[in-house]
């Protein structure tokens, strides 16, 4: 594999090519997918980070991504059918994305809602730089890349102007925890509008310590709660993602979401709200 640091600055500019490259936080490792021609999976510290598939905008390889998709796509439908003079038109979802690795979710969005205006927040400088020249993202208004720290530009945000709050931030494989706290889940809050939804990807052990105390944070912002994760993983037999979800409107397992969650490579099950809080005890 070629060394990304023996490149010149600007050599991401011709496109994604394997290496390792340093960034900001450490070091960047870009891989070719081994079972496709046009995906590339992005390690930070040599943790996975994000997989992206160049000619598939729409096409998520982490499962805890799909799950994430299928909660907004359930909430958000692409298309508007309220009866009033934009019936039919393209959803405009305004995005927040707190963590930005390749973008793959903010990529996936822009395929989903042609409409999209989004904010990718990345710490890491120089990651976001190499990120936008490899993977040909959106341009703003449609996509701007921010980069700073979560909390911080959470904070600067005005209230009430997002419709979809999505926290995926690791430092390694842990979530910082001062993105876990009341505070934090009061700023997302309160940025988004009415009847918006605020998605997190908690990564756990078999003991969901983690996973318990973040549905326990979010059940005490949010009055309606929603699990996403394997039924191994709810039971404390591995290791992997728990997508939890808080939002000032329910969210209902509806039997097309139920049948999505089902669907994937990795059978996903939802808990209510009820669930989630005797899950969060």
């Amino acid at each position: 594999m070629g060394r990304g640091s023996g490149k010149s600055p600007g050599a991401a500019a011709a496109g994604p090519a394997p290496g390792d490259y340093p960034i900001d936080t450490g070091t960047a490792t870009l891989e070719r997918d081994a079972y496709s021609d046009t995906g590339w999976i992005l390690k930070v510290n040599g943790v996975p980070s994000s997989h992206v598939d160049l000619a598939d905008p729409a096409r998520l390889d982490f499962e805890y991504m799909r799950w994430i998709a299928a909660l907004v796509r359930a909430r958000f439908p692409a298309t508007e059918y309220d009866g009033g003079e934009h019936d039919g038109a393209a959803r405009r979802l305004r995005a927040l994305h707190l963590g930005g690795g390749a973008c793959s979710m903010a990529r996936w969005a822009a395929a989903e809602y042609t409409d999209a205006r989004q904010v990718v927040v990345e710490l890491d400088g120089r990651l976001a730089e190499l990120v936008r020249a490899w993977f040909d993202l959106p341009r703003a208004p449609l996509l701007r890349l921010r980069v700073g720290d979560a909390g911080v530009v959470l904070s600067s945000l005005t209230s009430a102007t997002r419709e979809l709050v999505i926290r995926d931030v690791f430092a390694g494989d842990k979530t910082p925890p001062e993105l876990a706290t009341p505070e934090f889940t009061r700023e997302a809050h309160r940025v988004l509008a009415a009847g918006g939804l605020y998605v997190v990807n908690c990564g756990d052990t078999p003991d969901l310590g983690n996973a318990r105390a973040e549905a326990a944070v979010i059940g005490s912002v949010f009055p309606h709660t929603a699990i996403v994760a394997d039924p191994a993983m709810l039971k404390g037999r591995r290791r992997g993602n728990v997508v939890i979800a808080g939002s000032d409107a329910p969210i209902e397992p509806t039997p097309a979401l139920v049948r999505e969650l089902l669907g994937g490579a990795v059978p996903a099950k939802m808990l209510d709200d009820a669930a989630v809080r005797a899950f969060a005890c």
